[in-house]
């Protein structure tokens, strides 16, 4: 007999007397819209308004929390799915879904299970827990409900109530897809300037990247300064379809400036093939203060998440290409790496950065008495692998006592696994409400300041922090 799926309604609730308070916390915001900021959902989903698919290339191949771990049990990619570059055919997606649920035990207690079992229950009105037994079972029924007009991309906006959502775009994103969404459904998803892959100059398609910017800004990138004008032009591209942030993911926080003959002296050199790694490195944290300059010219929020070392197997990139989940996160350093760019932007009107990390040593140390003094910046929230019951928790305790609540960002969801949204900001919700609780039966706060944070946590923040 499977094993019914019921997802407990306290869940990531806390124990003891908070729970009863918690509990009312977490039900004053369940009817709040979400605000979607920081999120990597394919727009060509949104452009196309196509079935969703089934649910192995819903559930499994794209999600590399759920890749990943299964992976770490010995189980081959191509096993599950993911698409290798040199076009070799992908395992058939009935097949793949039957291994992900033979293998449900491995998400014990992870956050990949909390949402899964979310989705399924909420969204996909599933049941039964995943097994090898049900597995077919599973696979039908799901794709029945994914194939109902309701749960196309669109009407999931609706259904989600999600009221604004981001992707993440490359600087050499022509945007006619977000276009396409824009003249449909106005004002609800909107692109992200990730300009990432120009300005790290040591990549191998470095020079073809470049190129497609200069044919898309329509300025010759021959120079530096026709580079730094191409960028602009681009930003204004993105700002005009309705952008309201870039987001930066480099291995290091460093935001310090070159001198204009030293940064292009790097740029011609790199034109050329010849630059160090050396030189590299130093481009890239010249071109974040860059973009510093660019954001407190045209208003887009700057978002930087650094300290993930990218594609650490180097047999898993060259095979199956980036991102596919074996990032591992180092340590970073924020104080003194950004001190040049917060010299001159810390108390700028009109400028702000939300600052992510994978590192949570450095929540109290750095990240707490950055936003604490500094009008400019707030601190996102507890991103990728500290998206996690404790992990916000923590998040909650190292950060608050310094920065309080409202140098935070509120929740931004940093998925492309469109179904878990809903299931992402319900747990920052519960956690934010039993963390709420808990200072107020510790008479830290008032019952009424509680219920306030907890509204401006799930919502307000978010809003005043991207929208404002």
């Amino acid at each position: 007999m499977p094993k019914a799926l019921q997802p407990h309604p306290d869940r990531a609730l806390p124990a003891g007397e908070a729970r009863d308070l918690a509990r009312r916390i977490h039900a004053s915001t369940k009817g709040l819209p979400l605000l979607c900021l920081h999120g990597h959902v394919d727009i060509s989903l949104f452009a196309t308004d196509a079935p969703l698919g089934n649910p192995a290339e819903l559930l499994v191949i794209p999600d590399h929390y759920v890749t990943r771990m299964l992976i770490s049990q010995g189980i081959s990619p191509e096993r599950l799915g993911l698409p290798r570059r040199d076009g070799a055919p992908a395992a058939d997606p009935r097949d793949i879904w039957r291994e992900f649920c033979a293998n449900w035990h491995l998400f014990l207690a992870t956050p990949s299970r909390y949402w899964l079992e979310h989705e399924f229950a909420e969204v996909l009105g599933v049941t039964t827990h995943p097994s090898a037994e049900n597995a077919d079972e599973l696979y039908d029924q799901i794709s029945a409900r994914l194939a109902e007009p309701d749960f196309r991309p669109r009407a999931l906006l609706d259904r989600f109530a999600i009221e604004l959502i981001s992707t993440t775009d490359a600087a050499t994103d022509d945007l006619a897809q977000h276009a396409k969404v824009a003249a449909d459904l106005p004002g609800r998803v909107v692109p992200t300037f990730r300009p990432d892959a120009v300005v790290h100059v040591d990549r191998p398609d470095w020079t073809d990247l470049v190129q497609q910017l200069a044919a898309l800004a329509d300025v010759d990138t021959s120079t530096y300064d026709g580079y730094l004008q191409a960028i602009r032009q681009r930003r204004q591209a993105f700002v005009e379809a309705g952008a309201r942030a870039t987001d930066h993911g480099h291995l290091s926080a460093a935001a310090i400036p070159l001198s204009d003959a030293e940064a292009a002296r790097i740029y011609a050199s790199a034109r050329k093939g010849e630059v160090s790694a050396v030189d590299a490195s130093a481009f890239a944290g010249h071109m974040l203060y860059q973009s510093a300059v660019m954001s407190a010219e045209d208003g887009l929020v700057m978002q930087l998440h650094p300290g993930v070392l990218r594609d650490h197997d180097p047999a898993i990139h060259s095979t199956y290409g980036p991102d596919k989940g074996h990032d591992i996160p180092v340590a970073a350093e924020f104080t003194r790496s950004l001190q040049p760019l917060l010299e001159r932007f810390g108390h700028a009107d009109g400028f702000r950065m939300v600052l992510f990390t994978v590192d949570e040593t450095v929540y109290s140390r750095e990240l707490a008495p950055l936003a604490g003094v500094y009008s400019a910046v707030r601190l996102g929230a507890p991103w990728w692998f500290l998206d996690s019951p404790d992990g916000m928790r923590r998040f909650r305790e190292l950060v608050t006592e310094t920065a309080g609540f409202y140098n935070t960002s509120g929740f931004v969801d940093d998925t492309r696994a469109y179904l878990s949204i809903p299931a992402r900001h319900d747990l920052a919700r519960r956690i934010d409400a039993g963390y709420l609780a808990n200072l107020v039966v510790q008479h830290r706060l008032d019952e009424d300041d509680a219920f306030q944070v907890a509204q401006d946590l799930a919502y307000n923040l978010a809003r005043d922090t991207y929208l404002s």
